[in-house]
């Protein structure tokens, strides 16, 4: 009898095989299954030579341990992309669809050591200043205009309509936005997401955040803009535009990933429909199983060194893959032993997501409100017909159709709510949009 190959057979379209050849986390047939790449990958060993682009390498921790070593050995893997060997030497694209994300920012993600601890020291003390019931009364009413805009159809795409727009609503309300500058906070960040004119778009989020920082200079509020403007920490104007930037775009697109990954497992699955109040049971899954980053957490060995059996040189792009270390099997009996948030989806170590606790409001309360406004909500296609984005670093679908009976739009909140409400007036100087956007939308809505 012939023997049996024991080494697993790479996913279609993988060109693996090929001496040298590197398994891609980019294109159709990885969006499509990722977890196939996942399990050959892990056959390398505790890490696995990837390429996250075209021309784009790196080497990708795909098991628990190794990962949790990686993310906590700050004295041998630093997060400033200056240290990126491939790209100090010319071998990737400037135009390459990664380098929006990896490139060095002056900002806590990108920082190490002393500045990092600063920089991050005044976002999660401002973080820490929001107070939970006004997030709660935000995202209802934030989530009754989204529902307001489809609800007498019948039909809405909960990604496009709702998920997509939710968060960066919220973030526009907590960080103090004028009508003006959150249409172009809206334009820049979705833009930069979908990959359309991302150059520009970054550009209109960058003019339209130091607008922001100069406005709150001026006119202080009860937003995060000013509280980290008073931190004692002093941030510099360049500072202030980074952090700022990184709390509205790396912040939104994780949740806009986990509500619609959380929704598409509440619609999808018999479980949940079948049994109630499963919320919160059904987000933490979704973050074990289907977490809304897939391959993040950026390092680099700051010399040449020996890691987890592999010679990596000073400068190599390291990446965590968070849904490989969770499906794998150290982290799944972990979960079968009753360990339900040992999982790598907010990270580890000193640069684990500073702001758990207010995500997970947000993503609970925009799915419940969503269900309490449409109970009978259902997909409308085949799930087998649904397409995810493409990409190596987040997980999220492209649409989600849905149908439910119609109802009316819910009204307005009463003044007192809307009272919180930024204020509308654009900036002054600032140019008017010739169509008012839909932040401006709903700060109408908020006042008519």
């Amino acid at each position: 009898m012939d023997a049996q190959p024991t080494a697993p057979v790479p996913p279609p379209g993988c060109p693996a095989h090929q001496p040298g050849g590197r398994v891609p986390l980019y294109g159709p047939e990885y969006a499509a299954d990722p977890q196939a790449y996942y399990t050959y990958l892990r056959h390398y060993g505790p890490t696995a030579p990837v390429e996250i682009a075209p021309g784009v390498e790196a080497t990708l921790v795909t098991e628990y341990a190794t990962a949790l070593q990686l993310l906590q050995d700050s004295g041998s893997f630093r997060k400033d992309a200056r240290r990126w060997r491939d790209f100090n030497e010319g071998r990737i694209a400037p135009d390459s669809p990664v380098l929006p994300v990896l490139a060095y920012r002056p900002n806590c993600m990108s920082s190490d050591g002393a500045e990092h601890l600063r920089l991050r020291q005044s976002i999660t003390d401002s973080m820490a200043r929001i107070d939970p019931m006004r997030l709660s009364q935000s995202v209802e009413r934030i989530s009754d205009f989204l529902i307001s805009q489809f609800s007498e159809r019948g039909s809405a795409d909960l990604v496009g309509s709702y998920a997509k727009q939710l968060p960066l609503f919220v973030f526009n309300e907590l960080f103090g936005c004028t009508a003006d500058i959150g249409d172009r906070v809206f334009f820049g960040i979705s833009g930069m997401f979908d990959g359309i004119n991302a150059e520009q778009a970054a550009e209109v989020l960058f003019q339209a955040v130091g607008e922001l920082i100069a406005l709150k200079r001026r006119k202080p509020g009860e937003d995060v803009t000013s509280w980290l403007l008073k931190h004692h920490t002093g941030l510099s104007d360049e500072e202030m535009l980074h952090q700022v930037s990184l709390l509205l775009g790396a912040g939104a697109e994780p949740l806009v990933n986990l509500i619609g990954n959380t929704l598409h497992r509440l619609l999808t699955d018999d479980r949940y429909a079948n049994e109630g109040g499963l919320i919160e049971e059904a987000m933490d899954d979704t973050l074990w199983e289907n977490p809304p980053m897939t391959n993040f957490a950026a390092h680099y060995p700051v010399s040449d060194m020996e890691f987890a059996g592999q010679k990596l040189t000073a400068g190599d792009l390291m990446l965590v893959s968070i849904a490989a270390a969770n499906t794998g099997p150290t982290l799944s009996a972990a979960r079968k032993a009753g360990s339900n948030r040992a999982h790598l989806a907010w990270s580890a170590g000193p640069h684990a997501c500073p702001s758990k606790e207010p995500a997970r409001q947000i993503v609970v309360s925009a799915v419940e409100n969503l269900l309490n406004r449409l109970p009978d909500v259902e997909i409308s296609v085949p799930e087998q017909s649904l397409t995810w984005r493409q990409g190596a670093f987040s997980r999220g679908l492209v649409t989600l159709p849905t149908r439910f009976t119609p109802v009316k739009p819910v009204s307005r909140p009463t003044r007192q709510t809307t009272a919180q409400a930024p204020q509308r007036p654009t900036t002054a100087g600032a140019r008017q949009p010739e169509q008012a956007g839909v932040w401006s939308k709903f700060l109408n809505w908020l006042t008519k």
